[in-house]
């Protein structure tokens, strides 16, 4: 009995290690499998890999030729300025070829406007009285020679009417004046007493007429001794004034004379100065003195006590934009320099202290460049570097070049020569 229960164990413990082992040979096969298979996986990926790598650097390598292609393409038109011709006509836009040209030495100051001697007159009252105007009297207003401009009347005044008075004087010494004329043929008046009488006469003739032929119902009328202008009237409505009082200044206004205020420094050049242009600041408009007939009078040997500027003088004809009296900017225009680059004022733009002009590359396409500027004479100025002669340059409508540069309306890469 034993004997089977010991047979049964062993018979169990053999059939148990059977199964273990069989489990083990199973598990190592599953295991080399695997790993047989991972390695051909992975090897298979990693060419794979390989290939994707040689691949994104092959896409890579093109895509760096052909940015580095536009990058140039763009970099040679990033500073082309792109505008039509129908924009550019429509805008104003002009351009000159520029060539060296003969171009003056200039002195920048400043100055005023006079009135030349002998274009100015100013009136005075010839007899004592209140002001009445014949109607109104303004500052700029035509008057011709001989027109009366208000009227001077003493009535109601306790010195009495001028006007009568005067012919009361005049009639007086006439009368005195017939009689000695008598006298002195036989002596009873003496040629001195004569001559007295005869001189009390003529001055109470002369006053008399002075004011006799201008005599209204309303007093004594004042009259315009030339044609011109009213430049002020010094009286009012209703003012009492005396005798050479004055009421109103009348100028012409055909000759002007310009006097401009020059430094001490520049006193050397001042016997080379042959000219002068001048800018209003009412019209910003530039005047050249040899358009209007003009000359040098003289230039100041010496500066005033009070002041560290010597006086240059012109003469020139006033063609009724130029109001007598304005401050203006002067330029001084001396020797003349030849072979000068200059460009008109219109061609030029300004950038934060900096000069820039535009250069026409062709039908469409302008370029902006920088210019230093030299001497100026109001109209063009000297350019120093930036420019060469043959340069196509924009000298009018500049600001619209500018301004279709700031817009980007069109990539400047995308214009094609």
């Amino acid at each position: 009995m034993k004997k089977l229960i010991f047979m049964g164990v062993l018979g169990l413990f053999l059939l148990g290690s059977c199964i273990s082992k069989s489990e083990h040979d199973h598990e190592g096969h599953n295991h080399g499998t695997e790993e047989a298979h991972n390695h051909d996986h992975e090897g298979h990926d990693h060419d794979h890999e390989g290939h994707d790598h040689e691949s994104h650097n092959h896409e890579g390598h093109d895509h760096d030729g052909h940015d580095h292609g536009a990058e140039e393409a763009q970099a040679a038109h990033s500073d082309e300025i792109i505008l039509s011709p129908e924009k550019a006509k429509e805008a104003g836009v002009e351009a000159e070829i520029i060539q060296p040209k003969p171009f003056r030495q200039v002195i920048v100051t400043s100055g005023q406007v006079q009135a030349a001697q002998g274009d100015e007159s100013v009136v005075v009252a010839n007899v004592a009285g209140v002001v009445s105007f014949r109607h109104p009297v303004t500052d700029g207003m035509s008057v011709g020679k001989g027109t009366a401009i208000l009227n001077i009347s003493a009535e109601n005044m306790p010195d009495g009417d001028p006007v009568k008075r005067a012919r009361i004087a005049y009639e007086t010494t006439k009368k005195e004046y017939d009689r000695a004329a008598k006298l002195v043929e036989s002596q009873i008046v003496s040629q001195k007493e004569f001559n007295t009488i005869k001189e009390n006469y003529e001055n109470a003739r002369l006053a008399y007429e002075a004011i006799a032929k201008n005599q209204t119902k309303t007093g004594v009328a004042i009259t315009a001794p030339m044609g011109g202008y009213i430049k002020s009237c010094l009286v009012q409505e209703g003012d009492y004034v005396s005798v050479g009082q004055p009421l109103v200044s009348i100028t012409q206004n055909r000759r002007l004379f310009l006097r401009a205020d020059v430094s001490e420094k520049y006193y050397s050049y001042l016997h080379s100065i042959q000219s002068a242009n001048f800018k209003t600041p009412y019209d910003n408009k530039v005047y050249e003195l040899g358009d209007l007939k003009g000359r040098l009078l003289s230039y100041g040997k010496a500066s005033g006590g009070s002041s560290f500027y010597v006086p240059v003088t012109f003469e020139f004809d006033n063609r009724g934009d130029v109001i007598p009296g304005s401050y203006v900017e002067v330029y001084l225009l001396s020797t003349e320099m030849p072979d000068v680059l200059a460009l008109p004022v219109t061609a030029l733009t300004e950038e934060q202290g900096l000069h820039f002009i535009y250069l026409k590359l062709d039908e469409e396409g302008y370029k902006k460049q920088e210019v230093t500027l030299g001497a100026g004479n109001g109209k063009e100025v000297q350019i120093l570097t930036g420019l060469k002669a043959g340069d196509n340059v924009v000298t009018k409508g500049a600001y619209q070049v500018k301004l279709a540069s700031a817009s980007n309306a069109i990539p400047a890469h995308s214009h094609e020569h």
